[in-house]
């Protein structure tokens, strides 16, 4: 802990997330100026308020996160380009797609690691500093798949790989972020998310191998 009261290199750490579809833009105001306070890692919001977040925080160092194909991934590659390209345009430097949970679980390994390398291409056309980050939803994974999918989303050129959307029936576990881990090894981050509302817990996914926490209470969990 430091002088201030909270936990700043945990904060570092931590995407503050704000999803909810009724969101507005006081609300997303409020998660940009927490953001400054504590320093979070990044701001992760929907699509439509990437720019409001990209003026409001232009002179800070956290940076703005966007989902694409969320949450069920099962959108069409070309529309999750599309959306990642528009969000790009509009200042996003970090995205958090939805694997194609249907796909892999049917073994179009293919099509997943193409929907993949689609969205990592596009976004880096304009810039090699933007970080992709893959939702996997583990809760709806087998370990297999699991592992499976950490290794396309690797292979596809992603940085990371994410446990959990937080809207479909599970969350992060302490064993998936493992798991993910071990598969990964160095290659990539592990960012976990879902259900994260407590240091201890945080902390827990943290020693299990996470490198990022996606969290909505991210206030409550750097606080003493």
């Amino acid at each position: 802990m430091n002088t201030i009261g909270f936990d700043t290199k945990l904060a570092a750490r931590i995407d503050h997330t704000l999803l909810k579809p009724d969101a507005g833009e006081r609300n997303v105001l409020r998660l940009c100026d927490e953001a400054r306070e504590y320093g979070f890692a990044s701001v992760c919001v929907n699509p439509s308020w990437v720019r409001l977040c990209v003026n409001v925080l232009r002179d800070s160092p956290s940076r703005v996160c966007t989902v694409v194909g969320f949450p069920l991934g099962a959108h069409r590659t070309d529309v999750k380009v599309r959306e990642a390209e528009l969000a790009a345009g509009d200042g996003a430097t970090e995205f958090d797609m939805v694997l194609h949970v249907g796909r892999l679980r049917e073994g179009d390994l293919a099509y997943v690691e193409n929907d993949i390398a689609s969205v990592v291409h596009a976004v880096r056309q304009g810039s090699e500093e933007t970080v992709v980050k893959v939702i996997l939803e583990t809760c709806l994974l087998t370990e297999t798949e699991i592992m499976e999918a950490c290794n396309i989303a690797v292979d596809a050129g992603a940085d990371f790989v994410k446990s959990s959307t937080g809207f479909s029936t599970g969350g992060a576990t302490i064993e998936a972020v493992r798991l993910m881990r071990e598969t990964v090894g160095d290659s990539a981050g592990v960012k976990a998310s879902g259900g994260i509302r407590d240091r201890e817990t945080a902390l827990a996914m943290l020693d299990a191998g996470a490198s990022r926490i996606g969290a909505s209470a991210s206030v409550n969990i750097v606080r003493p």
